[in-house]
């Protein structure tokens, strides 16, 4: 019996350089799927994230944090916004703080003002993580 080895065929599908210089291109496209565009090429999505990886490596490209502008309001303004009365904290827990927590993301913004305890914040970013 001829083992694959024996009979000269490969195992390993090879790509030439030119297909896999278009998707790692279209890859690079800010906000693209990795995963459709595996798909539409017919290679495997993690295959496609290797030679993504091989091409930042080639091209030298750091892969540093991404620093995100934030805007921090003055006091005076956020003392001038009306605090909503929150549920009475668990005597376990020290009392949260009044005031504002923002944050934008993925072009939304999560406004929450009031006392603001760790459990509701969770469960508000739990919530809006599994929307996504």
């Amino acid at each position: 019996m001829k083992s694959e080895q024996d009979t000269g065929k490969s195992s390993r599908r090879h790509h030439d350089q030119a297909f896999k210089q278009e998707l790692v291109r279209q890859s690079l496209v800010p906000g693209a799927s990795v995963s459709a565009i595996a798909l539409r090429g017919g290679v495997n999505a993690n295959m496609l994230f290797k030679w993504h990886r091989e091409h930042l490596r080639a091209v030298g490209a750091a892969t540093d944090a991404v620093l995100l502008p934030i805007e921090v309001t003055p006091a005076a303004e956020v003392a001038a916004i009306p605090m909503s009365t929150g549920p009475t904290p668990s005597p376990s827990r020290p009392a949260p703080r009044n005031g504002v927590i923002e944050l934008e993301f993925a072009g939304a913004q999560l406004r929450l003002r009031g006392a603001v305890d760790e459990d509701s914040l969770r469960l508000v970013l739990r919530a809006l993580r599994q929307s996504a």
